[in-house]
Formats: structure tokens, sequence, C-alpha cells
């Protein structure tokens, strides 16, 4: 009888799991995967939203285009979740797992953050940055702030990111001289794991005259007063507000048990949890690493082959190293790229390679890749 793997989340953590196994173990596992939502949108995409150079029905991926050996999509919410039993409650059937894995990112909680949901725009959701695009062309004088409502969030480049693509949507437009980007982040630098890469950016946002204040972050907003306030005390003025909400565990995982100090802890070297065949990856999890679809997608080939070693008896994988390569945009087209190890050795390394067209074309095949794999 085929191992039970049911999978929580189709994010690029569940979406690699799946496929993973797919591949390489057909017969002996049978894959569920299960997401409320009807389509996956890859985090990058929604800044080509935000600025209107692509729409949400273009950059969506259905899950229903998935049709692989041994996995079964089922479009439903999870509303319970007993791990010592591996047994998940949906609105729409009852699951028990051999191998449980929860993948179920973050949430996002804008009303965390008084005054954010009267005077500011949210871009890490695919509505949030559809709203932008329609926003952002009325944008033509004054103050945008792009800030970090959190002392955790997914993506560290992001906010960088749109500070570049906005600036370039303002140069389009002929307005950017009558407007001041700041961006504030509780990042001392934007990439604090390079040297290299956040001297780059920091160099590049001055270059457009872009201000980045790290090591803080945005706390309240007074939409009247149209005022942020910081958790280091200043308050700074605005004419539109960008920010990235407060980031939470699923309540369905609290409640489960899952959860310390707000995240999901598991071993760095497997994702296994403190339960019997239960493991966690992605921005769900207390791991070592940051928050990124690159890492979510690793951590699970780490886990698929925890369980393709088990179903095989073979031997098991080596340790997972927190290896990733990310890419970041810087403008103009342009972008960079970062190649990180978080766990291998001492110390976390990385390696920096300067913006250009050709990575830029680099990342458009990432994304390709990526669709075809999982979405056949």
């Amino acid at each position: 009888m085929p191992t039970r793997v049911v999978v929580l989340g189709a994010g690029f953590a569940g979406l690699e799991l799946a496929t993973r196994l797919s591949e390489a173990v057909p017969e002996q596992v049978h894959v569920t995967l299960i997401d409320q939502a009807e389509s996956f949108v890859f985090g990058f995409t929604k800044l080509d939203v935000m600025f209107g150079h692509a729409d949400i029905a273009s950059v969506e991926c259905h899950y229903s285009d998935i049709v692989k050996p041994s996995v079964d999509f089922r479009r439903q919410r999870v509303t319970s979740i007993e791990p010592d039993r591996r047994r998940v409650v949906t609105d729409g059937n009852t699951y028990d797992a051999d191998i449980l894995v929860v993948a179920l990112g973050a949430d996002l909680d804008p009303a965390a953050t008084p005054g954010f949901v009267e005077g500011g725009h949210e871009f890490y959701s695919p509505q949030g940055a559809a709203h932008l695009a329609t926003v952002l062309p009325q944008f033509t004088s004054g103050v945008a702030l792009i800030g970090v409502l959190g002392p955790v969030f997914k993506c560290p480049p992001a906010p960088s990111e749109s500070a570049f693509m906005l600036h370039d949507h303002l140069v389009r437009h002929g307005v950017r001289d009558d407007a001041a980007i700041h961006v504030i982040s509780p990042l001392p630098k934007p990439i604090p794991v390079s040297v290299e890469t956040s001297d780059a950016i920091l160099a590049m946002l001055a270059e457009r005259g872009i201000t980045y204040s790290g090591g803080s972050m945005v706390t309240r907003l007074e939409p009247d007063a149209k005022r942020a306030h910081l958790a280091d005390g200043r308050s700074l003025p605005y004419d539109i507000f960008l920010g990235i909400p407060v980031h939470r565990a699923p309540a369905v995982v609290v409640e489960a048990g899952l959860t310390e100090e707000g995240w999901i802890p598991v071993d760095p070297a497997t994702f296994a949890t403190r339960f019997p065949d239960v493991y966690a990856v992605g921005d769900i999890t207390n791991a070592p690493v940051p928050r990124a679809g690159v890492i979510a997608e690793g951590e699970a080939r780490t886990v698929a082959d925890v369980i393709i070693s088990r179903v095989t008896r073979g031997a098991p994988p080596p340790p997972y190293e927190g290896a990733a390569i990310c890419y970041i945009e810087m403008g103009d087209e342009m972008v960079a790229r970062v190649d990180v190890n978080f766990l291998a050795g001492s110390a976390p390394t990385a390696s920096f390679r300067a913006a250009s067209s050709a990575i830029a074309a680099e990342k458009r095949t990432f994304g390709q890749s990526r669709r075809q794999r999982w979405f056949s």
C-alpha cells in the first residue's frame, strides 16, 4: 500500500514536494495536496502587476492544471490539524496521513498595525498588487513611504525592489523630480547575509535619490495626518504609504499546538517537527534561514528526499544546507543575483553578481521552468 503523504499548502514548498515525490516514487506514495486557493502566483510577479506590466490573469497558475502520477489536488480550507494523529480536517473531508507536511506559509495581518488598513496599501497579496496598479498612476508628487510593519517578513529584497520599480514608474510618467521615495526596514542592511549585495543595493538606491532607513519598522499610521510612526520613536510624513504587513502563522496551525513563539520549531537538518512523521517547511517555520520562495523550495526538496529514502529503504539524504539563488530587481529591467548558503559552514556565505539584462533573462527562465514543471 502506498505511503499516504498529505501536504498542506501549495506554494513553492508544497508544489516542489509533490512534484519531486511524483517524479521519484510514484508507485510508493500517494500525495494529497491541499490549498484553499484556486491558483498560485509567484511572489516576484506581484511587482509586475503592481506597476502595470502584467495583470493577475496572466500571472496566475491554476491548480487544476496539475496532472501528475500519484498526486491529487484538493481545493479545500484546512479547519483543524491533529499532529499527534496526523489527521487533517478540511471544509470538505478528513484526511489521515502516514506523513504530514505543513507548508501553509505565513498569513498577512494588515489590521495588526493601527491605521494601516485605512491609510496604507499592501502589495504582498495578488489583490493588493492589483489594487495598487489602479492607485499608483494617481501619485504624481509628494512622499512615497515604503515600510515594513513587522520584524519578520518574507523576501528580504522586496522593499528595495519595490523602491527601484517605483522610481522607474515615476520616471516613465515624467514626475520623478516631484516625488521622494523612502524605505523603512527592520533589516539594518537590505541583504544582511551579503555585505557586497547590500552595498550594491544601497549605492543604487542613493544614485536614484532613494532614502533607506534600516533597523526600524513602522508601528502605526495616522491616516488623517498622513504620518507614519516608527518603532524608534520617529514620525515621518507620507503622501502614499506602501506597506509590507505583519506576518503570522495561520490560526489553524497555532490552534493545533504546532507553534512556539509564533512559528513551528523544526530540526533544521530535516524539517521534522516534535511530532513523529510531521514535517513543516517554508515561511511557517523558525528555521534559521530567510523566508522566501526559493528557500522554501530547497527545504521541500530536503523533506522529499527524506520521504524517498524512507519508502525506498535507502540511505538518508544529506542534511539541509540552506543553499539558494536569489534574484533581485534593481530597476531599468536589470536583475542582480546572489548565491547564498546559510548552514553548510560555520557562517553563511554569499556571492554576488551585478545586475544585468542577462540575469533578468535567467530569472524569467527560472519562473518558466517552475511553472512548466509544477503545473503539468
